[in-house]
């Protein structure tokens, strides 16, 4: 299902987005209410989408996965907000883990090493 120009560039758009909700009028952004709310209320919706996604993939269709996971990344992209965390530093972090062995990793991890397995 490849479709020109989609791809994951639209997460950083919707970061974009979401900042620029902060400090907004949360009666007109579900995104500035969120941020209203603070960081607690964002950590609770983010994990009840988690689980959310979790039954849709064990009861559900994929299409019904592929809907949980959009508000699950949407509500990490607004924790990543609330804390200051840009993609970017998520991103590097990711490509320090490429090539490395989730074993090895677990290894370490084992030993005091706060790695975590991809």
């Amino acid at each position: 299902m490849k479709q020109d120009g989609l791809n994951g560039q639209i997460l950083e758009q919707l970061y974009q987005t979401i900042v620029s909700r902060k400090g907004g009028n949360p009666s007109e952004s579900h995104t500035a209410k969120l941020f209203k709310k603070g960081r607690k209320r964002i950590c609770k919706k983010f994990g009840e989408e988690a689980v959310e996604v979790v039954i849709a993939a064990l009861a559900e269709t994929e299409a019904e996965v592929v809907s949980e996971s959009s508000d699950v990344l949407y509500h990490l992209l607004v924790l990543w907000a609330e804390m200051g965390i840009r993609p970017e530093q998520v991103w590097a972090e990711l490509q320090s883990r490429v090539g490395t062995s989730g074993i090895e990793e677990k290894k370490n991890r084992q030993r005091g090493d706060a790695s975590h397995d991809l």
